[in-house]
């Protein structure tokens, strides 16, 4: 009776592992998903995980591993059998019946601007004895773009407004380009923001406040991310990189066409970055497009040739956003150069808080402001 026992157990034994080996991954599916395609740094989304039994026979214990970007750091259940090195690793067991999809979600927050895909999991199943597992590859193809943290709306008016006081001071040709100048039918292409209601009910149509237009005003962000000799500043870079996406979200908000350059390369051209901003919306998603990519230890030019090159171009009546940590090296007397016939800089200089005491002394035309970095 015994010896019938156990030869019923090795049975089953030998066909479970014949039977799982042939089939525990037939009809198995495994799919990776970002919620958002798009975020900002800080905000929280979430990976979605989606497996699918699609069989008659019960897989007792799936597991299921990937790996992801080491700055999307995961929250509350997310956390749990999840580790970081080079990577931030995952790994997840799933239990089926027959002909079963079980979805999973995956809190995180991006700590850093990027570009992040997931292009492989793998898949280990094992059968009712849980002997060694089998084992597959599961190609991917999910990514998430993080673009630059939007920083605090008071500071940016402050930087704000110091450009629109140089933009008023340099020409009385321009009026106020943030100034109310009127009513008129509201149009489809007319941000819905600017509906003035009052009006629109007392005109029995929609209604829209116009302002001023400042497309022809001419306008340059010079975004410096050189690291001056083997001193690396990381998070000032980051926030110069801050800096730049949030004032464009305001000039673009307020219709203003401009440019931005940068000594960092752009991988997509291969050269130092550079884009031409039209006055709406979808201007400065592309800039953060663009600016997720980036990295900033790869410059192709250096500080002093970036303002060298706009130097050279010899405009007038120019206005210049500079954004730049570094101040050492005689580059105060090379944005000094930029002011030209006309022009103005605004120098927005990152510093951190224990360095706020050496800020450059100004020249006419240049105008700094420094900005503390915690």
């Amino acid at each position: 009776m015994l010896l019938l026992l156990l030869c019923g157990v090795w049975l089953a034994w030998f066909l479970a592992g014949k039977l799982y080996r042939n089939y525990w991954n037939r009809n198995l599916s495994l799919l990776l998903s970002f919620h958002d395609a798009v975020l900002y740094e800080g905000d929280t989304s979430a990976i979605r995980e989606t497996v699918i039994n699609d069989k008659l026979l019960p897989l007792p214990a799936v597991e299921v591993r990937f790996a992801a970007d080491r700055s999307l750091e995961f929250l509350n259940d997310a956390l749990a059998n999840s580790g970081a090195s080079d990577q931030r690793y995952k790994r997840d067991v799933f239990s089926f019946l027959f002909h079963q999809k079980i979805e999973r979600t995956l809190p995180f927050i991006p700590r850093r601007r990027g570009v992040y895909p997931i292009t492989s999991a793998s898949v280990t199943g094992y059968d009712f004895f849980f002997r060694s597992g089998y084992y597959m590859d599961v190609p991917q193809q999910t990514t998430l773009s993080v673009w630059p943290r939007q920083l605090d709306t008071r500071r940016i008016t402050l930087v704000f407004q110091a450009i629109s006081g140089i933009l008023l001071s340099k020409s009385r040709l321009y009026p106020d380009p943030f100034e109310f100048s009127g009513i008129r039918e509201y149009q489809r292409s007319d941000p819905r923001n600017h509906i003035n209601w009052k009006a629109t009910a007392r005109m029995g149509s929609l209604m829209t406040n116009q302002f001023d237009s400042t497309t022809d005003l001419a306008l340059t962000v010079l975004l410096d991310l050189e690291d001056e000799l083997i001193l690396k500043y990381g998070e000032l870079n980051e926030e110069s990189i801050r800096i730049a996406s949030s004032l464009s979200a305001r000039f673009v908000k307020n219709r203003m066409a401009f440019t931005v350059r940068s000594n960092v390369t752009d991988p997509a051209a291969g050269g130092p970055f550079f884009m031409d901003l039209a006055a709406d919306a979808g201007s400065a998603a592309g800039l953060n497009q663009k600016l997720a990519c980036i990295d900033t230890t790869q410059t192709s030019l250096a500080t002093a040739e970036l303002i060298a090159a706009e130097a050279a171009a010899g405009r007038t009546d120019h206005t210049y956003v500079l954004i730049s940590k570094n101040k050492e090296g005689g580059l105060a007397d090379a944005v000094r150069s930029l002011t030209g016939t006309g022009n103005h800089v605004l120098w927005v200089l990152p510093l951190l808080s224990s360095d706020l005491s050496s800020v450059p002394q100004t020249a006419p035309g240049v105008t700094v402001l420094p900005w503390e970095v915690s």
